[in-house]
């Protein structure tokens, strides 16, 4: 991994895509139709949810993008002075949402039926995590893959194509595969919700803990 640190982190960003495609779903159909990781469709149902369109729901939305700010400081506070890349205090970050994902994860097991201030406190958590997991990703910098947005990824697919601006050496492949992977991802989080909302919550917090170990293990030697 140390001799190719470029396709290591593509690889690790393209799996927390994943997991948050699986986090969203989640999300959206256990948590009262919330976004915790995809910001720009949340603040989209907030902006409906104000007009009192269909029962939005408003502060679920609200504590998510709050949680989210958070988490993006946090991490970018961590990793303020260091250059772009992979270092211990990135594994740091991760190790954090890991263990922020686990807790929301054990509190809806240990509560069969949580009520609504829980599941708000469960919603802020996993928009904390994902905020935090947006700001390493965003510090390591690998190019079409933030992790939790494919807005941009989709445009860049779709402009620098053969159909459109022809542009040489267009990494079609892993915008293609972030498009696919948070795609998969909400598949896999929706079949989760069938056994328990906490079950997806746990293979996030599992894909996360092995890219944390990947990425360390991973990590220039000069650190």
């Amino acid at each position: 991994m140390r001799r190719h640190p470029a396709g290591t982190h593509l690889g690790l960003m393209l799996a927390l895509t994943f997991s948050t495609g699986v986090i969203d779903a989640v999300g959206f159909l256990g948590l009262d139709r919330v976004f915790t990781g995809n910001m720009t469709g949340n603040i989209v149902i907030l902006g409906m949810a104000l007009t009192g369109a269909d029962d939005l729901p408003i502060l679920g939305p609200v504590l998510a993008l709050a949680g989210f700010m958070v988490g993006a400081a946090v991490a970018g506070r961590l990793l303020r002075d260091l250059v772009a890349g992979w270092s211990t205090k990135t594994t740091v970050v991760f190790s954090l949402v890991a263990l922020v994902l686990v807790a929301a994860g054990v509190t809806m097991i240990v509560l069969a039926d949580p009520a609504e201030p829980v599941l708000l406190g469960v919603t802020t958590a996993l928009g904390l995590a994902m905020g935090a997991q947006a700001g390493a990703a965003r510090h390591i910098a690998v190019k079409d893959v933030t992790t939790v947005v494919v807005t941009s990824t989709i445009t860049g697919l779709a402009a620098d194509s053969v159909f459109g601006s022809r542009v040489d050496k267009h990494p079609w492949r892993r915008r293609a595969g972030a498009i696919a992977l948070i795609g998969a991802g909400a598949a896999v989080g929706a079949l989760a919700l069938n056994v328990h909302i906490a079950f997806g919550i746990a293979l996030s917090a599992a894909i996360t803990i092995l890219v944390a170990l990947l990425g360390h293990l991973g990590r220039p030697r000069e650190e």
